[in-house]
């Protein structure tokens, strides 16, 4: 029976918590937090500044022709030219926002709820594609249309998603026979 006795001898009572400590950490980590979300709000901010020289977006012409295809889908970012994770930010388009493109013999026309609309002349068009991924957006193969126009002395890879992916290659398909190439410009006169 001595066992049984150590054993009882042994009991302590719980430990009583220490609700300072705890709520000390809780204050810590709130802080921490909202320390790197402050950070990456002023980095994006210092993005949009060093890109301010990008021109103002155009708008859309008061009569853009008709419509050769229409789309809605998503605007997922746009980027410099070939590099797919450089975003740019400057003039809205770091948004990724609901879209509606329209495409005229007078460009593109990108219509964004919530976000800064903007147009693509037509003469600006330099190439359509099928992509897989844009600013850090990553999809499945030819899940992306990608539209490369310029924009003063920038080229920009735009990227948007249709909600039915199957339209994809009847737009790149357009968008191309619209772009006029230096041999065919010369051609034409």
């Amino acid at each position: 029976m001595t066992p049984l006795i150590l054993l009882a001898d042994e009991k302590k009572s719980a430990a009583v918590t220490d609700w300072s400590a705890r709520i000390g950490w809780l204050v810590g980590l709130a802080l921490f937090v909202a320390l790197v979300y402050w950070l990456m709000r002023e980095g994006w901010k210092w993005r949009g500044t060093l890109q301010g020289d990008l021109p103002e977006l155009p708008t859309a012409p008061d009569d853009p022709g008709e419509a050769r295809l229409t789309m809605s889908g998503r605007y997922h970012g746009s980027t410099t030219a070939g590099q797919w994770l450089d975003r740019i930010v400057a003039r809205g388009l770091g948004s990724r926002s609901r879209a509606e493109l329209t495409l005229t013999d007078a460009g593109l026309d990108v219509v964004r709820p919530g976000a800064t609309d903007f147009f693509i002349p037509a003469d600006a068009l330099r190439e359509a594609l099928l992509g897989k991924g844009i600013a850090g957006k990553v999809l499945t193969e030819g899940g992306l249309l990608v539209v490369t126009w310029a924009h003063g002395d920038k080229l920009i890879d735009s990227g948007f998603r249709s909600d039915h992916a199957a339209e994809h290659t009847e737009w790149v398909d357009a968008i191309n026979s619209m772009i006029k190439t230096p041999s065919t410009e010369g051609a034409e006169r």
